[in-house]
């Protein structure tokens, strides 16, 4: 497992392990494949779940990822290299449609505004770089949601009572959630109208690292009586062409489902 102290290499082998994971596993199966006492890798486990760095799902006997190392992987975010690598491609969409760009990524429940590129004429927003809004109500958030393994999402809103309420639309229960990222996922791209910002609406897209892990999302906002169903389409389109270009440059995959024209 390398150099340093032994328990510190096997939870971190421990994390990595979980990460290149489809879907939550087994303490068994982490024993295994690390080739660990499955009594280490329940204590390492234990551990980590106390730390909220993986989470412990009962009904199916699996551990998976927790919002800790969602933090982590945001914080990585945050440090520069997503926000320099997205910033001239998010210029570049600016000019192409003449919106409002973002990048943002996922902080715990919320959506996390990395980069903001507004256009020169355009309707005044709420986002803006650090500002944190409810995942399950924005495109960005949406996008990302759509993208984890169910068990992820089931970690972040266990119950309905996880669903903030900005302004009395949305899912406001974990049905609406699963049916909203449902359709996401069969169209290729998520849409938030008015949920945020009455009169206001959004188109995103996921951002993929080299596993195809969604971590980050492009979203174009919109004057909502301006733009038809069609025209949403073609700039979902267009955003997902930025951000195949950011995964590329980060060495990652373009998206699993192209989204569709209309």
């Amino acid at each position: 497992m390398g150099q340093g102290p032994p328990a510190a290499r096997a939870a971190l082998a421990v994390l990595t392990h979980l990460a290149r994971q489809a879907a939550p596993v087994g303490a068994a199966a982490v024993a295994r494949d690390l080739g660990l006492p499955r009594s280490t890798a329940y204590e390492l486990l234990q551990a980590l779940v106390s730390e909220g760095y993986v989470v412990h799902l009962a009904d199916e006997r699996a551990y998976g990822l927790g919002l800790s190392a969602l933090d982590l992987g945001s914080a990585y975010a945050r440090q520069a290299p997503l926000a320099r690598v997205a910033r001239p491609v998010l210029a570049a969409l600016v000019d192409e449609t003449g919106l409002h760009a973002h990048l943002s990524v996922l902080h715990g429940r919320d959506a996390l505004y990395l980069v903001e590129q507004r256009a020169t004429r355009g309707p005044t927003l709420v986002t803006d770089v650090d500002v944190r809004l409810p995942a399950h109500l924005t495109a960005s958030g949406r996008a990302v949601l759509a993208s984890l393994p169910g068990a992820q999402v089931r970690a972040l809103f266990p119950s309905s009572a996880a669903l903030a309420d900005r302004n009395g639309s949305g899912p406001r229960t974990l049905a609406a959630l699963r049916a909203e990222l449902r359709r996401v996922r069969a169209r290729g791209w998520a849409e938030e109208d008015g949920e945020i910002t009455e009169g206001l609406a959004s188109v995103a897209v996921p951002v993929r690292d080299h596993l195809g892990y969604p971590v980050a999302a492009v979203a174009l906002t919109f004057r909502a009586d301006l733009v038809a169903a069609k025209r949403r389409a073609e700039l979902a389109v267009a955003a997902q062409r930025a951000a195949a270009q950011i995964s590329r440059r980060l060495g990652g995959r373009a998206p699993l489902t192209a989204p569709r024209p209309g």
